[in-house]
């Protein structure tokens, strides 16, 4: 028979489990509408790109080299050098995400080899382009790490996943390295139990890839904000009379009535304390404003301009370069 002290302390016990399970779970999320609703703040973000600017974005041509994996995971005796499942990946990844930002041409240079063969058995002549740099990097760090902290009756563990990338920009015609940035990712997930109760959780591969594209998109988000900043050049096709044609059209983001400065290229002049070549700067020779625009696809578009201010004189095409000054009709 049990005493009476023993029902209340088993009686207390149960309290004790029951409240601990109760305090595991969190308490509904109430939502809460802005001052202004969420239709209102749609229409105000609509009339705020209507009234912005058109700006042209220049997809510049970027060649992605292969990006390896310079850190000892995914590592071992069995695997050389050459077989880079990690590195392999962080390249698709990058890859992609300069693809979908719509600010450039990306031409495949690891693959070249593959593409090349792929041409020669279709009979098709390979028309390799120009790049205007190339993209080499690696990833630094990566790795995981598990946390976790325990108490009397509860128990939580996390999992943490990071990766850091380094990438550089080369300029094809010199090899100089003109711009360096990293990027860097994070990702977890966390778990907690009481007295047994609660979420439990193993292995969870799939936050090696979260951590490694976030550090990509970092890594691009940097890239783009530097490329950004130089300015908008294109060049001339072909010129008659008060007509030019130039590169670039409706994918790069130009409308007609738009205007453009026609300028020359600078002389270029060998430096002898760095032993490059310095472009001396252009003068603005004479104004476009586009009238059509023709072509399909990124690769052969065009924007048909004519002649408002000034002259191109007897300068060639290729003496000339394009520049959009940000000024609209």
């Amino acid at each position: 028979m049990t005493s009476r002290p023993q029902i209340s302390l088993l009686i207390s016990i149960s309290a004790l489990i029951i409240c601990a399970g109760c305090a595991i779970q969190a308490p509904p999320i109430v939502q809460k509408e802005a001052p202004q609703t969420t239709a209102q703040q749609k229409a105000a973000q609509l009339a705020l790109a209507s009234q912005a600017p058109l700006m042209p974005t220049l997809k510049r041509k970027i060649a992605l080299g292969r990006i390896t994996n310079e850190t000892n995971y995914g590592r071992s005796l069995l695997r050389d050098r050459f077989d880079d499942p990690l590195g392999k990946q962080v390249t698709d990844l990058m890859s992609k995400s300069l693809t979908e930002s719509g600010a450039y041409l990306v031409f495949e240079r690891p693959d070249l080899n593959r593409v090349i063969t792929e041409s020669q058995i279709s009979g098709a002549k390979l028309n390799l382009i120009g790049v205007d740099a190339l993209i080499v990097g690696s990833l630094t760090e990566f790795g995981r790490k598990t946390m976790g902290e325990s108490g009397f009756a509860s128990a939580s563990k996390k999992q943490v996943a990071f990766a850091k990338i380094d990438i550089r920009l080369v300029d094809t015609s010199n090899g100089h390295v003109f711009f360096a940035a990293s990027g860097s990712g994070e990702a977890s997930t966390e778990t907690a139990s009481t007295f047994g109760f609660g979420s439990q959780a193993g292995y969870d591969g799939t936050l090696n890839d979260s951590a490694i594209r976030q550090a990509v998109s970092d890594a691009i988000n940097r890239l783009t904000t530097e490329l950004g900043n130089r300015p908008w050049e294109t060049y001339i096709l072909k010129a008659e009379d008060n007509s030019i044609y130039i590169s670039g059209g409706k994918s790069q983001g130009i409308r007609p009535g738009m205007l453009f400065s026609v300028m020359t290229k600078g002389e270029k002049i060998k430096s002898q304390q760095t032993g490059a070549e310095i472009s001396l700067p252009g003068k603005t020779i004479a104004q476009i404003r586009i009238d059509s625009l023709f072509g399909e696809g990124e690769l052969n578009e065009g924007s048909a301009g004519s002649l408002i201010l000034g002259s191109i004189g007897n300068y060639k095409p290729d003496q000339l370069v394009i520049r959009f000054e940000g000024t609209l009709k």
